[in-house]
């Protein structure tokens, strides 16, 4: 109980710092630039994920191996896979993001955008992986500190990075009235701050982790490709189902129907960010004990995740059910009573998502810290990906309320199927010491 609450508060608050932000964006984006911005920012933010989505696989799927090899006892091998995983997000993001700063005007064409809605879209996507290189580690980062046991320095930066970014974004927007592509230009630059005080430590070797000789074998490889597919899945999966929900939502309700959605996620980025926070935290202190053979002990710091996991779920739903319309409202002008209206009827349906999204997010976290991708990978693919897609062309007749009543169908799947999973993994979840 003590080290949950050592890990978890600090990681939520880490978390929880990084989305009020992007919260904050949301809300000086519809209030400074209006709500065609703000609509555009939510067309454009399934791809500045995926963006992130091939940087956040190595650096979850290294952190594992990374903390396993440490309860082990083979430092060696630690710094390899670490030295090695720091080059590869380097690599892999400046291709990515060349890659999608060629190719984001005929994506958010695609999608169905047009005129300036389609321009500022552009704009902002082009801003985010123009910095790729040097921005996408910071979230790798944050895990490495995590395993040497800086959980408070990994809170210190990701608050210093949301009110850097906070502050430069109302001086670019309110200030000196720049456009929206300030707003990506204010986060990139608080990242990249954020990555040199991170990682110059690491390079001084005043960390656990130290840089060594990179040493990029296929054996390295896979462990690290296996370990992070699961947050890879979920990252592109879920942005991939936004995709088609806005296609499917510019059909059914234009661009008020984008910013409803856009409304809706941007309340959720004040609950998930908790309670992964609070879970991510413990995944280095789970791998450890695992690797070390205390099997007992990771169950015991597992079940303080599933309970904080549930009391912040039951939270989330009572605030929501409550307070819609006041929700919605910090993203809209006072005068837009259409777009008020919709987010709260959005929001309540929505808020049915956390009574049963605590089960499947925990039961994928523990799968993902002791070294079970091919489950873990299964179910995120399954949440983020299989049940959204199926429900979505399932309930297309009820119109919006279908895309609403989306979320807690896919969270009802998958707590099932979490269920499912636990059970025939039982031999190994809980065998002895």
């Amino acid at each position: 109980m003590k080290l949950f609450f050592i890990a978890a508060i600090s990681g939520a608050i880490s978390m929880l710092a990084s989305n009020i932000y992007q919260t904050l964006d949301g809300v000086f984006v519809g209030q400074g630039l209006g709500s065609t911005a703000f609509a555009a920012i939510n067309l454009a933010m399934p791809f500045v994920i995926i963006n992130f989505a091939l940087a956040d696989l190595i650096g979850v799927g290294s952190s594992v191996p990374i903390s396993i090899s440490l309860g082990q006892g083979k430092k060696d091998e630690a710094n390899g896979i670490f030295s090695s995983s720091v080059l590869l997000i380097v690599g892999a993001s400046a291709v990515l993001g060349f890659v999608i700063f060629l190719l984001a005007p005929l994506m958010i064409s695609l999608m169905g955008a047009e005129g300036e809605f389609r321009d500022l879209a552009i704009l902002y996507l082009r801003v985010y992986v123009a910095f790729s290189p040097v921005t996408t580690i910071v979230f790798a980062m944050d895990n490495y500190l995590k395993i040497c046991g800086k959980v408070k320095t990994s809170m210190a930066l990701n608050i210093m990075m949301s009110v850097c970014a906070a502050v430069l974004e109302v001086i670019f927007i309110f200030v000196f009235h720049f456009g929206v592509w300030s707003a990506a230009l204010a986060t990139c630059l608080s990242m990249f701050i954020s990555v040199l005080f991170a990682i110059i430590p690491f390079a001084r070797g005043k960390r656990m982790l130290k840089f060594v000789r990179p040493r990029l074998t296929s054996e390295v490889l896979k462990r690290i490709f296996l370990c992070g597919l699961p947050s890879f899945l979920n990252n592109v999966a879920g942005r991939l189902v936004s995709i088609v929900m806005n296609m499917m939502l510019i059909r059914f309700g234009g661009q008020t129907a984008v910013s409803a959605y856009g409304v809706m996620m941007y309340a959720d980025g004040l609950v998930q960010p908790i309670m992964y926070g609070s879970c991510d935290a413990l995944q280095p202190a789970l791998g450890y004990n695992w690797g070390a053979g205390k099997y007992e002990r990771a169950r015991k710091i597992e079940k303080c995740c599933i309970v904080a996991a549930l009391v912040i779920c039951l939270i989330s739903f009572s605030l929501i059910m409550l307070f819609p319309s006041q929700i919605a409202g910090l993203f809209a002008e006072a005068e837009n009573t259409e777009l008020i209206e919709l987010s709260a009827r959005a929001l309540t349906i929505f808020a049915f998502a956390y009574l049963f999204r605590w089960i499947g997010f925990s039961t994928q976290s523990f799968l993902l810290a002791i070294e079970k991708p091919v489950p873990a990978a299964l179910l995120s693919i399954c949440i983020a990906l299989v049940f959204p897609l199926i429900l979505i062309f399932l309930l297309s007749p009820m119109g919006l309320d279908g895309i609403w009543f989306n979320f807690a169908g896919t969270n009802i799947l998958g707590a099932i199927l979490s269920m499912i999973i636990i059970i025939k993994e039982r031999r190994t979840l809980f065998r002895k010491d």
